[in-house]
């Protein structure tokens, strides 16, 4: 009992993940041996296709959220967060002023001149 459960399970993840020709040739198969009309394998491969196509939505929201906890809790910068911050500079450097300086570099200057002096 428990083999077979595995076997469907396995079977169902393997459908999940396969590509509509797979699942195609695997219904035709199971149709064949379990000799189903054509109207059966027809519907069998319409349910497989669509539950395949579930769970691949399904499971891609999941890694969508996976991927935002993990950027939340690494504490990195979101493209949003990049862009807004892109469109603010910009702004400050449009209110007439130019870009600005890094103070860094005006101090450095300041002690550059003064040694050559």
């Amino acid at each position: 009992m428990f083999e077979e459960l595995k076997k469907a399970f396995d079977k169902g993840v393997e459908y999940a993940f396969a590509t509509k020709d797979k699942i195609e040739k695997a219904a035709a198969d199971f149709a064949k041996e379990n000799n189903l009309t054509k109207e059966e394998a027809k519907k069998l491969y319409d349910q497989w296709v669509k539950k395949s196509d579930a769970m691949r939505k399904d499971l891609e929201k999941q890694v969508v959220e996976i991927q935002k906890t993990a950027i939340a809790k690494m504490n990195l910068v979101t493209k949003e967060d990049y862009k807004a911050l892109e469109q603010r500079i910009k702004k400050l450097e449009a209110g007439g002023k130019g870009p600005v300086k890094p103070a860094r570099k005006a101090k450095a200057k300041k002690a550059a001149n003064k040694t050559v002096k």
